[in-house]
């Protein structure tokens, strides 16, 4: 038996990936009550900007039982206009008021040209191409952020159903550039990558989107991933989508366990925000993410696929 090495050739750690959920409204009082055994829980950072109110004290409250994530939407780290400073505040504010373990945002852009003055929002989250250009406006937004904040951030990948034509260098070369020249972190979506993966395929640009999908995880640089997300997707006609809504699939469970033995027991965290189910669902989904991470990091024969 030989011990498999993770990728700076040291033995790979045997102690599964700390594993949270979202925490969403439907289930608030549940999770207070049972208090659940949890390594963190994360929130959608927008949803507590409120100086008060009923929500922050909730979230308060969860604060005392566990480590709190924020996890954002609204940065438009990708804006060639920068960020919004207002935005960026209230995101500073929460930071000071929670101390959470991790703060995130995706590598995407939402605000657009200006409409009797004021930037459009996209209420959506928008791909920004892979140029050289694109970086360098995204690499200064980050660092604002990390300023404001006084802390690293996380960056996710994005579910794109959208291709800029402009392409200079692919994403994970992109992602990695980001982190190195900012400090940044990343936070790879698993689910977000497989999806995508098919949806390559459905175009007929694959015929093993699996493969395709641990490319492009072999394509990120170990050591700067501080968060994986975990999720359902479905299909809306002839596209897949990331939707949140359902439990991991069977696919995406084969990729985390690759991730994990790429980059570490990353803590790791179970999305579901359409059709929620009860707590015991997701937490039943957490167990499985601690098992998989588990699974994969435990001593391998030599020659095994890794």
């Amino acid at each position: 038996m030989t011990a498999t090495l993770h990728p700076l050739g040291t033995p790979a750690p045997t102690r599964p990936a700390p594993v949270g959920i979202g925490w969403r409204h439907a289930h608030y009082s549940a999770l207070l009550e049972q208090r659940p055994d949890l390594d963190f829980i994360e929130v959608h950072s927008e949803n507590f900007f409120a100086s008060g109110g009923a929500a922050l004290a909730v979230l308060r409250e969860g604060r005392q039982h566990y480590p709190v994530s924020l996890h954002g939407v609204g940065l438009s780290l990708g804006s060639a206009r920068g960020l919004d400073e207002d935005h960026l505040a209230q995101l500073a504010t929460l930071v000071r008021t929670i101390d959470p373990v991790r703060v995130s945002d995706h590598a995407s852009f939402a605000r657009g040209a200006l409409v009797s003055g004021q930037p459009v929002h996209a209420a959506d989250l928008l791909p920004v191409p892979s140029t050289h250009a694109a970086l360098d406006a995204m690499c200064a937004n980050v660092q604002r952020t990390q300023e404001a904040l006084g802390r690293r951030i996380a960056v996710e990948n994005l579910s794109a159903y959208l291709r800029w034509r402009e392409a200079e260098m692919d994403e994970p070369e992109f992602l990695n550039h980001l982190a190195r020249r900012t400090g940044c972190g990343l936070l790879v979506d698993v689910n977000n990558i497989f999806v995508n993966a098919r949806n390559a395929a459905l175009r007929g640009e694959t015929d093993n989107p699996l493969r395709m999908a641990q490319d492009w995880l072999d394509g990120i640089t170990p050591g700067c991933v501080d968060e994986i997300h975990l999720a359902g997707h479905a299909f809306l006609g002839d596209i897949v989508i990331d939707d949140h809504g359902s439990r991991v699939c069977d696919a995406v469970w084969v990729l985390y366990r690759h991730a994990v033995r790429r980059f570490g027991p990353v803590p790791t965290l179970i999305e579901w925000d359409t059709d929620v189910p009860a707590l015991a669902v997701l937490l039943d989904e957490a167990q499985r993410a601690r098992d998989a991470s588990g699974q994969a990091l435990q001593v391998m024969p030599a020659g095994a696929d890794a």
